[in-house]
């Protein structure tokens, strides 16, 4: 069979430019946005698509910085100087700046040459931030009659600042689409129906975890059921179930030890509260080196009275690979998630899954994971110990993890999901003319629940 995309399709799609405040720079990453961002632009360009990233990134780095057919373009630099604290910081100046210069930049520099080759780019828009980036460039192409020459698509990833979004003018200026047929149906009250491309995982996610690691953790705690946690504090993360779930483990006679890595958020006291009300003993742990191997020694002189341990540090992409293999379940369960990239992380490393049932569309219960509906503690205690009872089978379903998360590398998810949409949008893709777009700053009223790097 004839490869799907061949010379023609890649001489018409000269290049993707990826719009985004998240990015590769550690003042550009917040959470799991800059994991997605970094990995589509390097599957575009391995698959040998020029491919340009333009975010908020680092003050001090170069503006523009290319390597192969990937480039960085910061932007904002003039603002983040005077907000150290991250992306999000000032972002209401942000959007307003990104907004008002990207797209004239864009347009000249990138675009228009390239249509004048006869090539037709297509431009991906992540989140709220962006909208008006986009508004903004969708007027310029029209003032140009060029708008059918560029294809536009706007993702939602999650809900965060819908209530700023104009969704009529977005429709009419983007294609828009989502992560998951969860958070479809989610936008289908406002009136959107998105089309659904699902993230995706980096090549180093299947990156075997370091064995000797994952041995030693396994004999430090043999005889012990381990878990494991890795989010922002956050209530839809279902922190406190967790907590329960621990002590269910213990009421029934057994010795667990829950690893956790949360956030910064103000809410965690409120779940390590609940853990001391359930009498549990917790105790800090920092990584004093990176890898796994950090992790197996960090572990090794915990107090053997330990219920919780909170990771307090950094935990580098090799430990949380090491962790989730180590672990005898990872705890990926969430009230509102809308796609689950953790979880399939954790397939991916050959742990044992543990998801809710909202984004995850990847999940087959009890096939590749466990698929937990509920918030009663009991739900996951039973299909944990049905599961231990058999370890044939649990090895069974941790190897289907594997298998799944195989399926959604971004080299996948490009080939199967990004390049057949664009190329079936084609010319039908231009919404009708929208109206010269606002600009301006964003509504200063804060939606900003901040994404936290866990």
């Amino acid at each position: 069979m004839a490869a799907p995309f061949g010379p023609n399709t890649m001489n018409s799609h000269s290049s993707f430019h990826i719009l985004s405040f998240e990015g590769p720079d550690p003042y550009s990453r917040a959470g799991g946005i800059a994991s997605r961002i970094t990995g589509l632009a390097r599957a575009l360009a391995g698959r040998g698509i020029p491919t340009h990233l333009w975010f908020v990134g680092d003050p001090d780095g170069p503006g523009h910085e290319t390597d192969g057919l990937f480039s960085l373009h910061r932007w904002c630099q003039w603002i983040s100087r005077y907000h150290g604290a991250g992306v999000y910081d000032g972002e209401d100046g942000k959007v307003s700046d990104y907004a008002r210069s990207v797209p004239p930049y864009l347009f000249e520099r990138e675009l228009r040459p390239a249509i004048e080759r006869g090539q037709k780019p297509v431009v991906l828009a992540e989140e709220w931030h962006t909208v008006p980036c986009v508004l903004h460039l969708d007027y310029l192409l029209r003032q140009a009659g060029l708008r059918d020459r560029v294809q536009i698509l706007w993702n939602a990833n999650n809900t965060f600042g819908f209530e700023r979004i104009d969704w009529p003018a977005l429709a009419r200026a983007a294609v828009i689409t989502t992560v998951s047929r969860y958070m479809k149906h989610c936008m289908r009250p406002l009136g959107v129906d998105a089309l659904v491309i699902p993230n995706g995982l980096s090549e180093d996610a299947f990156v075997p975890p370091d064995r000797a690691a994952v041995s030693a953790i396994r004999r430090k705690f043999a005889g012990r059921p381990v878990l494991t946690k890795m989010a922002r504090f956050d209530p839809d993360k279902r922190w406190l179930l967790a907590m329960k779930t621990v002590a269910e483990l213990k009421k029934s006679g057994q010795r667990p030890l829950f690893i956790a890595r949360g956030g910064v958020e103000a809410y965690g006291e409120q779940v390590l509260q609940s853990a001391r009300d359930l009498g549990m003993h917790i105790v800090d742990c920092t990584l004093a080196a990176g890898g796994g191997a950090g992790l197996a020694m960090a572990l090794q002189g915990l107090d053997e009275r330990a219920s919780v341990v909170v990771l307090r540090s950094h935990v580098d992409p090799d430990a949380r690979r090491t962790l989730f293999r180590a672990a005898d379940a990872v705890l990926a369960n969430s009230a509102h998630e809308p796609f689950g990239l953790v979880s399939l992380e954790a397939m991916a490393a050959g742990g044992l899954s543990c998801t809710g049932c909202s984004g995850e569309d990847y999940a087959v219960a009890g096939h590749n994971g466990l698929v937990l509906e509920t918030n009663d503690p009991e739900e996951f205690v039973t299909l944990f110990r049905q599961l231990r009872q058999r370890p044939s089978r649990e090895r069974a379903v941790r190897r289907a993890g594997r298998r799944t998360a195989l399926q959604y590398g971004w080299s996948e998810i490009v080939e199967r999901g990004i390049l057949p949409r664009v190329e079936l949008l084609g010319g039908d893709s231009v919404p009708s003319p929208s109206e010269r777009p606002d600009v301006r700053p964003a509504s200063r009223r804060s939606t900003s629940i901040r994404r936290t790097a866990a």
